[in-house]
C-alpha cells in the first residue's frame, strides 16, 4: 500500500501540536501516510476504520490509539459512521527523549514510546481519563497545556489498559498495486455487508483463489478477512442499536443470518451483548 510523507509543524509557542479535528461524515479521504512525529489519536466521537501498520478493524464511540514514529497509518475519520470529532497530539522523540535524560520521573515513557511502534490501543479506564485531560488542553495555556501533555503519558505509561495492533519487527513493504486491491476489497465489504458474502466472491474480486486470498489478506493486514468482516458488521450492529432497533433485526440488517451467531460475535468482539451493550448506550 502506498505510503505518503507528511510534514508536520509544532503550534506556535510549543513543544508539540495539538489539532482538533471535527468533520462531517465520509470527508475524509483513503490518505496512508507516516511521520517521524509520535501521535496519539483520541476519538472523542464517531466510528470509522482503525488502520495501523497491518492492523485493520473498526471502532465505535470512540477510540484512543498511540503510533509510534515513522508507523505508517490512515486517518481515523476515514470510513466514518455519523459525525467524527478528535483530539490529536503530535511531537517529535526527541522531545521526550532529551527530557527523560534530566527528568527520571518520566523515565518509564521510553518503553512506553518503544510499543508505540507497534501501535497502542488503549481502553477502559484509561481511555476516559486520557480523553478528559485532552478536552483540558483545546482550551489551555502554552504551560498548562504542557503540564496536561506529561499527565497524559504518565497515565498511558503506567496503564495495563492496552492491546498492540501489530507484532514485534514487523515490516511495511507496500505496494501500489496491494493500495488499490485492498480498497476495492474494502469497498466492497462496505457496501455489501448486509449481504451474504461468499469467500469466492472475494477471491475473484482480488484475481486470486480462495488459498492465496486468504493468505495474501492475512499477511497484508494481520487478520484473517472473515474476523474482519465480523469485525465489520459489528461495528454497524453499534449503530443500530443505538438507534433503538431490536437484536434479532440489527442481525438480519447487518449481514448476520443468525441471531445466536451474532450474539455470540458481538460478544466476543464488544465484551457484552447486544442487549447489554445497548442499554449500556442508551441510559
Amino acid at each position: 500500500m502506498k505510503t505518503e510523507f507528511e510534514k508536520i509543524t509544532p503550534d506556535l509557542g510549543s513543544s508539540f501540536t495539538v489539532l482538533h479535528v471535527n468533520i462531517p461524515v465520509n470527508s475524509v479521504p483513503w490518505h496512508y501516510h507516516y511521520h517521524p512525529e509520535i501521535e496519539l489519536v483520541n476519538v472523542i466521537k464517531g466510528s470509522g476504520k482503525r488502520h495501523v501498520g497491518n492492523h485493520l478493524s473498526y471502532f465505535d464511540s470512540g477510540d484512543l490509539v498511540l503510533i509510534g514514529s515513522n508507523l505508517p497509518h490512515a486517518g481515523f475519520g476515514n470510513g466514518a459512521v455519523g459525525k467524527h470529532e478528535e483530539i490529536v497530539l503530535q511531537f517529535k522523540y526527541d522531545f521526550i527523549q532529551n527530557s527523560a535524560q534530566n527528568w527520571p520521573e518520566i523515565t518509564d515513557f521510553r518503553s512506553l514510546f518503544s510499543k508505540a511502534n507497534q501501535g497502542i490501543h488503549f481502553y477502559g479506564e484509561t481511555e476516559k481519563a486520557v480523553k478528559l485531560l485532552m478536552k483540558k488542553m483545546l482550551n489551555s495555556e502554552p504551560f498548562d497545556r504542557l503540564l496536561l501533555f506529561f499527565k497524559v503519558f504518565k497515565l498511558l505509561a503506567q496503564s495495563t489498559e492496552y492491546e498492540l495492533l501489530n507484532a514485534v519487527g514487523i515490516k511495511y513493504n507496500f505496494q501500489k498495486k496491494d493500495e488499490i486491491r485492498i480498497k476495492k476489497i474494502i469497498d466492497y465489504v462496505e457496501e455489501n455487508f448486509q449481504k451474504n458474502i461468499e469467500f469466492s466472491e472475494i477471491a475473484d474480486l482480488a484475481n486470486m483463489t480462495i488459498p492465496a486470498f486468504s493468505a495474501y489478506f492475512k499477511k497484508t493486514m494481520s487478520v484473517n478477512f472473515t474476523d474482519f468482516l465480523n469485525e465489520f458488521r459489528v461495528n454497524q450492529a453499534c449503530n443500530a442499536l443505538l438507534a433503538g432497533k431490536s437484536v434479532a433485526d440489527t442481525s438480519f440488517e447487518t449481514g448476520f443470518n443468525n441471531v445466536t451467531y451474532f450474539i455470540k460475535v458481538f460478544k466476543a468482539i464488544k465484551g457484552d451483548s447486544p442487549l447489554v451493550y445497548q442499554k449500556k448506550l442508551l441510559n
